[in-house]
């Protein structure tokens, strides 16, 4: 897909979507959502309808689609522990992807210990079980290849399931939103954007425009890897993770390839960086809502995915 387009695409999703960030807080006591009326009508939203989907379909493992237009059959839960990571918003049922995208999170997670002072990652949203449109936040997270992981260090011990719900990630950036702030930010957060960016399965890393420019301050004479570190809106309290489509899933539709330099031009940080971006001004007439996305918007085999027991 056209780089401009999708970037059109995906910030009328992000900004029709309600969030559903690091910052905010989940539910001690999860409630089931009511059925629907009519589950059958093609009109339904199909975020309504991957919403009420508590398990995944027990098939082979498969990313159908694109990250803001599909589904995951075969979806595999990344345990909520393990020795060098945690899961956050238990509540939210987002701990599921691609096989591919489970042993990336595991073996960044054993990973970074050795190149930071952390215990290891929380990890945020990844997928529903089957994938597919989210009730709130996130365009994309839908075909099981996307994670977040969380810029705060994993604690030495094990967190409560209190503390996985309403713990807040911390903000990186300085008040004037145009650099991390220094007070914050150190040269472990480099090390473990850097040690996932190297992984040769990761597509692409998203981060606030801020944390893109500290990355590009700090990363020294081993840069090969900033290519894939790319500025989005957001993204300052954690960063997203996209895999490449795994091998085994044909009809998964992956980006175009980023471009091979670094992204570390003033020229790269113009739009970013501007005012009107920054601190935009309130809208002078309310923005209309976009449709949302039903099963007829998504490849069919969504709809065996949705459909099968």
């Amino acid at each position: 897909m056209n780089r401009s387009i999708h970037r059109l695409l995906f910030v009328a999703a992000l900004m029709a979507a309600p969030a559903a960030g690091a910052q905010d807080l989940g539910t001690m006591n999860p409630k089931p959502l009511p059925p629907l009326a009519n589950p059958a009508d093609p009109k339904n939203p199909a975020k309504e309808l991957f919403g009420r989907k508590t398990e995944p379909l027990p098939l082979a493992a498969r990313s159908i689609g694109f990250y803001t237009h599909g589904c995951l059959a075969g979806g595999v839960a990344l345990p909520i522990n393990g020795q060098t990571w945690q899961v956050m918003r238990l509540s939210r049922n987002r701990n599921w992807g691609h096989p591919e995208l489970i042993a990336f999170l595991e073996r960044l997670a054993a990973q970074v210990p050795k190149v930071s002072s952390w215990s290891g990652i929380l990890v945020g949203d990844m997928s529903q079980p089957r994938g597919g449109p989210m009730l709130t936040g996130h365009a994309s997270h839908q075909i099981g290849i996307d994670a977040d992981i969380w810029l705060t260090p994993m604690p030495k011990t094990p967190l409560s399931r209190e503390q996985r719900e309403e713990m807040s990630a911390v903000d990186m950036l300085a008040a004037d939103k145009r650099d991390v702030d220094p007070k914050i930010w150190t040269p472990d957060r480099t090390a473990v954007i850097k040690a996932a960016a190297l992984d040769p399965k990761v597509e692409r890393i998203f981060v606030n425009a801020a944390i893109k420019k500290a990355l590009c301050r700090d990363a020294g004479t081993d840069r090969h890897w900033l290519h894939k570190v790319r500025p989005w809106y957001g993204h300052n309290y954690h960063f997203h993770v996209r895999m490449v489509c795994p091998p085994d899933s044909p009809e998964c539709k992956g980006q175009d390839p980023t471009a091979d330099d670094e992204g570390c031009s003033p020229k790269d940080f113009e739009y970013w960086l501007r005012d009107s971006v920054l601190n935009p001004p309130p809208p002078k007439e309310p923005g209309k809502a976009k449709p949302p996305l039903t099963m007829a918007d998504l490849p069919p085999a969504c709809k065996q995915v949705l459909l099968a027991p």
